[in-house]
């Protein structure tokens, strides 16, 4: 690259910086140069993005005067719109079109160039899973610190904080009739509340205590095509009062039960349009300890909603509102409703799929989670963070 284009960037950037604007893909390569380059050249830079970003799809690039052809998107509507997404934002891309089969003569062109062995599945993908995660559901397994007010059980000041993840293992491409992708991984997951209010100690410097700690782990098996993506998941949850509430409330001892239990669920998703996402589906619980015996099954079901999305070209990140709801019926609560809403801005790598950041408040109505609590009916609200897929 000229000494003059850097010059020439920099001085864009430091003039954007200044007028309070955004500097986009565009903004930042010598754009001049790519209005002049051969096709061959504007295809293997589109094609070497998106091996970086979506590697394990082995999605092939055609450009033909501007026009880019995508070949092998994943059946997967949500991955492949993504893909599509992120390609019409890169420069001199002028119309972006999807295709099923490369004739032979584009096959003969790529292979003076061009060895993609295929491969019937992938070891550990990254940047992408299956099955999104319920994003307004109490017990999913993600990282987050949120600020809880007027819980019944907990107090009406608490923290609540979660540590978990989901971790692809293996990953198999074009399986059963419909061609899509099954996928096998492991949950894990903590949530931990400390109680901010009412600590008898606290005039001795005891800022709050710790009520209880649920433990989870899964092993969750997923499959994706079109607009459809599917999850059978069997999974262990135990749970343990803290020492420090046990301490402040000696009557508790004789009174702790162990609500463990081991289950297995199934949960259908689907994507009626790229901002609005259904699911829902059935848990069964084969057994659970008998201090804390736990009626065999659960609905889930819920609805998301993202809305006003914008791309951060300067960051290189797509941010979007979202609004979500989960709703659960248990048999050991008699089916109560049970229900959490929640509303907020979440920011990602890659449109529409990958690791998120996510501000948000909500609010929560029906039962508690808490371990030993879970029969006790409660409300609170909360305002927090997440990171996460």
């Amino acid at each position: 690259m000229k000494r003059s284009h850097l010059l020439l960037i920099l001085l864009s950037c430091i003039n954007g910086l200044h007028a309070g604007v955004t500097v986009d893909r565009c903004d930042a390569l010598p754009v001049e140069n790519f209005d002049h380059v051969e096709d061959t050249y504007l295809e293997g830079y589109i094609q070497a993005l998106i091996d970086m970003h979506y590697y394990e799809y082995q999605v092939i690039v055609k450009v033909a005067q501007g026009k880019v052809s995508l070949y092998n998107l994943p059946k997967n509507a949500l991955l492949g719109n993504s893909i599509i997404a992120f390609v019409k934002g890169l420069p001199n891309v002028k119309e972006v079109e999807v295709c099923n089969l490369l004739s032979q003569e584009n096959i003969s062109t790529r292979q003076t160039y061009e060895d993609r062995p295929q491969v019937a599945g992938i070891w550990f993908p990254q940047s992408t899973i299956i099955f999104p995660p319920l994003v307004a559901s109490p017990r999913q397994p993600v990282n987050s610190v949120n600020y809880r007010a007027n819980d019944k059980v907990v107090g009406r000041s608490a923290a609540a904080v979660s540590l978990g993840d989901d971790f692809p293992i293996f990953r198999w491409r074009s399986v059963f009739h419909w061609q899509g992708d099954l996928q096998i991984g492991i949950e894990a997951g903590i949530w931990a509340v400390f109680n901010y209010s009412n600590v008898p100690d606290h005039d001795n410097g005891e800022t709050c205590e710790l009520v209880n700690t649920d433990y989870f782990v899964g092993i969750p098996l997923s499959y994706g095509f079109d607009k459809w993506s599917f999850r059978g998941r069997i999974y262990h949850i135990s749970s343990h009062l803290g020492d420090e509430f046990l301490v402040n409330n000696p009557s508790f001892i004789c009174k702790r039960k162990n609500p463990s239990f081991e289950a297995i669920d199934f949960f259908t998703s689907y994507q009626v349009t790229s901002g609005i996402r259904v699911y829902g589906g059935p848990g069964y619980i084969f057994h659970s300890d008998c201090s804390f015996p736990m009626d065999h099954w659960y609905l889930e079901y819920g609805a998301e909603f993202r809305f006003w999305g914008k791309k951060f070209y300067y960051h290189k990140l797509y941010g979007t509102t979202f609004f979500a709801i989960d709703c659960q019926n248990w048999q050991v609560r008699d089916w109560g409703m049970d229900y959490t809403l929640k509303f907020g801005y979440e920011f990602s790598k890659l449109q529409g799929v990958g690791r998120k950041f996510r501000v948000y408040i909500d609010y929560h109505h029906g039962y508690s989670y808490e371990g030993q609590f879970f029969l006790e009916r409660t409300t609170y609200e909360e305002i927090g963070f997440s990171w996460g897929f």
